[in-house]
């Protein structure tokens, strides 16, 4: 069984009820626009933002979940699909999984006005139903990915990133949403103040872990055994990349800099840049780093009664870390 279905089977029943929720959630009276949320709602992903939440609701309730978890899930990946369908038009980029993106379908103008709708839809969901606190948690990580967006814009354009600013920016970018969806599946069925902390660091370390994952998948894989250094030629300051910078000699310093401003479409360089990272110790660090926060996430866990939806979770955790892609 793959590992994804074996995270999700002890929520089987409340994803699929789920699915039929969220499509409904979408719904509209124009015909334009339910072509286009149809769309969108056949080309998901894995899912994981939902399953956090239902995983979490059920571990801190004694299995059970309610309506407000429903919503929960449902806030969370309208208002996240919401920020997807704007990246694609603020990145200019015409796939989104594997498919065209909206905007390379229906155009930059009707792309963002769905992102619109998709964010009013989230936000009137939670209102309609007096889950103020809920919307509270998903508006704050709204905020917070937008900011870590602006603060990486800042930052490359000197490339002067040190490690607590990209740290920073990471968990502002990718781990505000997982922390969020942690805190709001705990959230949902009411759990203490106390908890719902605990749940929303527990999301946001894995978050940091996921993303220095990702740094490490532009250095290559085992399997495949080439890099790729797209990160490199979009000029973003990955952990390995950081900690080489930091630990070079000043002339060393000055050549990865050029090169990554200024030579990051010359594929030879591109290459030699990858190499001086991997012999300074790049990827063993960041590796070490992406550990030790996977590490802290599974204690958080410790507290809680063993479960299925634990198990799941701490597959989940092991998972981040070991994907192959």
């Amino acid at each position: 069984m793959k590992i994804v279905s074996k995270i999700k089977l002890p929520i089987e029943k409340e994803m699929e009820l789920f699915e039929k929720k969220f499509t409904h959630s979408m719904s509209s009276k124009v015909s334009l626009l339910n072509r286009i949320t149809h769309y969108v709602v056949n080309r998901k992903g894995k899912q994981m933002r939902p399953m956090f939440v239902f995983l979490i609701a059920k571990m801190s309730h004694n299995g059970e979940v309610n309506e407000r978890t429903y919503r929960g899930a449902s806030v969370i990946e309208l208002i996240h699909t919401a920020t997807l369908v704007h990246d694609d038009v603020v990145d200019d980029s015409n796939r989104r999984r594997g498919f065209f993106s909206i905007n390379a379908l229906w155009k930059n103008k009707i792309a963002v006005l769905v992102g619109d709708y998709l964010l009013s839809k989230g936000l009137l969901l939670s209102i309609d139903n007096d889950d103020f606190d809920l919307l509270k948690i998903i508006s704050v990580a709204v905020r917070e990915m937008s900011e870590g967006e602006l603060l990486q814009i800042e930052k490359a354009r000197k490339l002067d990133i040190t490690e607590e600013v990209y740290f920073e920016i990471i968990r502002q970018k990718t781990a505000t949403l997982i922390a969020a969806c942690c805190a709001m599946g705990a959230k949902s069925v009411n759990a203490s103040e106390e908890k719902v902390e605990n749940m929303r660091k527990f999301g946001e370390l894995i978050g940091i872990a996921f993303q220095i994952k990702d740094d490490l998948f532009d250095y290559g894989d085992e399997q495949i055994g080439k890099p790729t250094g797209i990160d490199i030629k979009e000029q973003k300051m990955t952990l390995p990349l950081i900690y080489a910078l930091n630990n070079a000699s000043a002339k060393d310093k000055k050549w990865l800099i050029n090169s990554v401003k200024n030579h990051n479409k010359d594929t030879k360089r591109v290459k030699e840049v990858i190499q001086f990272v991997k012999n300074n110790g790049g990827l063993e660090y960041a590796t070490a780093k992406m550990k030790s926060y996977q590490q802290n996430a599974l204690q958080l866990l410790e507290d809680y009664p063993s479960s299925e939806y634990k198990d799941s979770l701490e597959l989940m955790v092991s998972y981040v870390i070991d994907r192959k892609k």
